[in-house]
């Protein structure tokens, strides 16, 4: 019997420091605004507020946030999204992932995993960035979408997720891979595949229509229906309001939520959330500036803590 969760009620934030338009990634990133890239200083002082609202909420939920500091030398413009370049895996095992801009790689901190000892094991780092010397790229749970009930990873491939180095990792955790296109509606690919596709228990929400070859397509619904997932089928439109860049978390008491963005939530028709809210609670915060310059959403800047718990009570 699989016992793996699909799920965690302990989440790693990072909160910015310089928070700002990163132009080395609005290369790749079409979900970036350029044109209300203005005054930096007050963009960082208003994500930070959108940071301390979204940390506290979740807190107040009923999950446990571990918040890192970000520091202020280097400057880190996208240290808000941890997710990218880590991710912390039940038996121990974190994972560093290469990254595709160099002002990201520095991101990587030693720090933050010494720092999260006290409240779990951590019993290996596994370090596949040195695949950046061949500019090769996988961006944690950026690119890959975990099915973890499953033990099945997802990735639409682009200059960010890399296919060799997705099937390495898979290999490595010993999850199935399923990867595919996605196209965005100007033909260009789609830079992570958490933007078009959430995975929670007994459902996904995906915009379908992003994957044009009908094959591809019909291979990823395969995949989900046989795990048992019911599909929400998002458009074009709702996915660019970050509708596919959710992440299901549960609480302290189990209770099942659904975090995910304002601009998500408004953009979801009620057949929508009545399917949803038959498995979680939907949890919106309002996080604009952090999505309109920094191009990712709720589920960017949560990175799961799925390490073996040492203090905290079951």
């Amino acid at each position: 019997m699989n016992r793996t969760k699909q799920t965690t009620r302990n989440i790693l934030l990072v909160r910015p420091a310089n928070f700002g338009f990163n132009a080395e990634t609005a290369l790749s990133n079409a979900f970036q605004n350029t044109a209300a890239a203005v005054d930096t200083e007050d963009l960082s002082e208003e994500a930070i507020k959108e940071f301390d609202r979204f940390a506290e909420l979740l807190n107040v939920k009923g999950v446990n946030v571990y918040v890192a500091q970000d520091t202020d030398e280097p400057i880190k413009p996208d240290a808000v999204f941890p997710n990218n370049w880590v991710s912390f895996h039940p038996d121990g095992t974190v994972v560093l992932y290469p990254m595709c801009t160099e002002n990201r790689r520095i991101e990587r901190r030693r720090d933050i995993l010494d720092g999260l000892r006290d409240d779990f094991e951590i019993n290996k780092i596994v370090d596949f960035s040195f695949y950046e010397k061949e500019n090769k790229f996988l961006e944690g749970t950026g690119s890959i979408v975990f099915d973890h009930k499953k033990k099945t990873a997802y990735a639409c491939i682009s200059v960010r997720t890399n296919q060799e180095v997705f099937l390495a990792l898979c290999k490595f955790i010993q999850y199935k891979p399923v990867f595919f296109y996605a196209l965005d509606q100007q033909g260009k690919e789609i830079y992570h595949t958490n933007v078009m596709m959430c995975i929670a228990q007994g459902f996904t929400v995906i915009c379908l229509e992003s994957i044009a070859d009908k094959d591809e397509r019909a291979m990823v619904v395969n995949s989900l229906e046989k795990a048992g997932h019911e599909i929400v089928d998002i458009s074009y439109e709702q996915m660019n309001n970050f509708a596919g860049n959710m992440l299901a978390v549960h609480t302290r008491n189990n209770k099942k939520l659904l975090v995910l963005s304002q601009s998500a939530y408004d953009s979801l028709t009620k057949k929508q959330k009545m399917q949803i809210e038959q498995y979680a609670e939907l949890l919106p915060q309002e996080i604009k500036t952090i999505e309109t310059i920094g191009g990712g959403s709720a589920r960017c800047m949560m990175a799961e803590l799925f390490l073996p718990e040492r203090d905290i009570e079951n």
